[in-house]
């Protein structure tokens, strides 16, 4: 009855806590997780990209990447890595076609999109085996053929962030160069600095009939990827960039959440962990957690968070709106400037477009939950299991056992009986089991429900002596609180039934080495206020309980040479005209690179630099002049990109009203009327179209 009355006392306090940190007025908005304004250092602060990893290998005293070539024998070498379902047709990365779509490479194809689509890949399966590295959700490639480009989108744990990298020179003869690119240039599009992809129907993929047709239709071969397709594979995409975008909400709460370095904090985040496993163990149960999880962990985060939050921690959103690129077209034209026409992208659909953020993380009950799950994220599926192996195999564990009064349904024979089993403190099971030589011999729970949060359906019984072992989805079940259930019995003849279940309590193990962990001589290392250290504390914890820590992978990535930057173009120097210097300040995060895409008006010489910039004079001007226009009237976004004004001090509206543009304004209607002898005017450059405008760059 005393530990009854303790457990109320605690969770009610608990709820105080978080109806005091929910309740209390804020004017401030919600801080985002990731400012796209603020992208970070360009080459990883820390570790290599999983890319890197995953492509290095050994050569003499050194390392170097190795990439295969043609596409369709990287992505083979990627499969190799990932666990297959011989009884899953889709394959386990997962790859689209988008012939005219919004990357920075759509029109590098033109007018042959159909001919040479960019191809999108996505890993959203677990690793093959302990010592493959963990891709799900942290790898993802663009290729254009035509650009000889590959665009990498990957995880780097020590960082605790996502590594955008280029290929270049991917092609047949060509020897690839990896390099990390600009991040401001990519927070531009990708303002969660995490991968990006359209909503629902995906209309800009192949699972678009009237796509899938064209890309038929073009008579070539795409890489060993199938041109017609549902929506099953974007589909899985689409789910793969959310839970990607969900990295830097768990890193930012593991990091930040629990406060500092003391050692309070670093019991914190042994318990956010701790939860994380009961979340990966159990299936992704909901755990009802404890008083100690109240006070260790609950407390100090809602503390933690309203004062670092007090309105809560915002999300990006990764969610492009759906496009269809062929809305209304009944046949593609033949005519090239009329193909050209359709690599046009109109602003409402954007990716440089600001995005609204998510609904803020707030630290409630639900949000608790959140972190766990976002944070389980983290537990690959071999360490999964082969914590749950080792926890098993450990002696001297209590089991606890439950029993149900139990009561045969309608329709229950001699052979199979239907049962419903329920007890006081709300366990329930429901469901059918068959019977030989009058005992119970296998059988199958729609529902099981325990105190503690266990709710889980589905479940198969498999004979194991005299009870009855419980199955999902071919794994052993395990509760809410991450125990081992590793037996049901059912006994009793008539009416008179009961169902006895056997609970090894194991996972007190885990939590209790979690402890020690948390208290010892590396707390310092495994709980710092970091980036999560998912390989280091997996191998701490197994060696903890006695067993041996999981293999890494990739052991070669520790010998490659030092990361590289994509070679910066050479800035305008002092003895350039004033035109490069004033573009050079607003645009050369995105255009003074040695990329065509986006268009590099800003690399090369002087000399070279005024040609560009009058070149692109006309798209200069419609980029420049639409800040004049409110949202819904603009054909394309305003440059530069809003989400990267605070960078520059400014905001929209400032910026429309700045001398600043005024003054780049006047620059770009000197130079068009010099070359026509008028004054440009918005309406008439877009009279054809803007992609009828002439390119920034001259033909190679």
């Amino acid at each position: 009855m005393k530990r009854a009355c303790r457990y109320a006392l605690a969770v009610a306090a608990w709820a105080a806590c978080w109806g005091t940190a929910l309740s209390a007025p804020s004017l401030k908005p919600p801080v985002p997780v990731v400012d796209p304004a603020d992208p970070g250092e360009n080459l990883p602060p820390r570790g290599r990209s999983l890319f890197d990893r995953v492509f290095a290998v050994a050569r003499g005293g050194g390392a170097e990447i190795e990439l295969p070539f043609p596409f369709a024998a990287l992505l083979a070498r990627l499969d190799a890595q990932l666990q297959h379902d011989p009884a899953d047709p889709l394959p386990p990365a997962k790859r689209v076609l988008i012939p005219l779509g919004r990357s920075l490479q759509r029109t590098a194809a033109a007018p042959d999109y159909f001919a040479f689509p960019r191809v999108v890949v996505a890993v959203d399966a677990p690793p093959a085996g302990p010592a493959a590295p963990l891709l799900k959700d942290r790898l993802y490639l663009g290729y254009q053929e035509k650009s000889a480009v590959l665009e990498v989108i990957s995880y780097n744990e020590e960082a605790g962030r996502f590594e955008f990298q280029l290929v270049k020179d991917y092609r047949a003869g060509g020897k690839p160069r990896v390099v990390y690119a600009r991040r401001g240039l990519c927070f531009a599009c990708h303002q969660n600095g995490a991968p990006i992809f359209s909503r629902g129907l995906w209309d800009e993929t192949n699972a678009n009939p009237q796509v899938a047709a064209l890309l038929v239709g073009s008579g070539r071969r795409f890489y060993g990827i199938a041109p017609e397709r549902g929506i099953d594979i974007p589909y899985a995409i689409d789910n793969a960039t959310e839970r990607a975008n969900g990295f830097a909400l768990s890193q930012r709460l593991w990091q930040e959440g629990c406060g500092g370095d003391h050692p309070a904090a670093r019991r914190c985040r042994a318990g956010l962990f701790a939860g994380a496993l009961r979340h990966a163990l159990s299936g992704g149960q909901t755990w009802r957690p404890d008083p100690a999880f109240a006070a260790a962990v609950a407390a100090p985060l809602s503390a933690e968070a309203g004062r670092r939050w007090p309105a809560g921690l915002a999300p990006g959103n990764p969610d492009l709106p759906n496009r269809n690129p062929l809305q209304g077209v009944a046949a593609w034209p033949a005519e090239a400037a009329a193909r050209i026409a359709f690599s046009h992208v109109p602003a409402r659909f954007d990716p440089l477009l600001p995005r609204p953020l998510r609904e803020a993380w707030r630290p409630d009950a639900a949000g608790l939950e959140a972190a766990l799950r976002g944070l389980a994220e983290f537990v690959a599926g071999p360490d999964r299991l082969a914590l749950a192996a080792l926890l098993g195999s450990r002696p001297g564990v209590v089991a606890a056992t439950l029993r149900l009064p139990c009561r045969r349904d309608d329709g229950s024979t001699a052979s199979r009986w239907s049962l419903r089993c329920t007890a006081p403190d709300g366990a329930a099971l429901d469901g059918t089991v068959t019977l030989q030589a009058g005992r119970v011999a296998a059988g199958h729970l729609r529902r099981l429900a325990l105190p503690g949060g266990t709710a889980i359906n589905g479940i198969e019984l498999r004979p194991a002596g005299p009870a009855l072992a419980p199955w999902v989805d071919g794994r052993p079940v395990r509760t809410a609180a991450g125990d081992a259930l590793t037996g049901i019995e059912f006994r009793g003849r008539g009416d008179d039934l009961e169902a006895r279940l056997t609970i090894r309590q194991d996972f007190s193990l885990a939590a209790a080495a979690l402890d020690r962990l948390a208290e010892g001589a590396a707390a310092a290392t495994l709980f710092a206020p970091a980036p999560f250290p998912r390989e280091a504390l997996f191998a701490a914890l197994f060696r903890e309980l006695g067993g041996a820590p999981p293999p890494h992978c990739c052991a070669a990535a520790r010998a490659l040479p030092p990361p590289r930057l994509e070679t910066p173009a050479a800035a305008p120097n002092d003895e350039a005209g004033g035109s490069g210097r004033d573009f050079l300040l607003y645009c050369a995060t995105c255009h003074r690179t040695d990329e065509r895409f986006p268009p590099n008006f800003l690399a090369g010489s002087a000399a070279e630099i005024d040609a560009k910039l009058r070149h692109c004079a006309p798209r200069l001007y419609v980029r420049l002049a639409v800040a004049d226009l409110p949202p819904e009237r603009r054909g394309k976004t305003p440059m530069p990109p809003e989400s990267l004004l605070p960078a520059f001090g400014t905001d929209a509206a400032a910026w429309a009203a700045s001398p600043v543009r005024a003054g780049l304004m006047t620059q770009v209607e000197a130079w068009l009327q010099a070359e026509s002898g008028r004054s440009p005017q918005l309406d008439a450059l877009l009279a054809g179209g803007y992609e009828a405008l002439r390119p920034c760059l001259p033909a190679p």
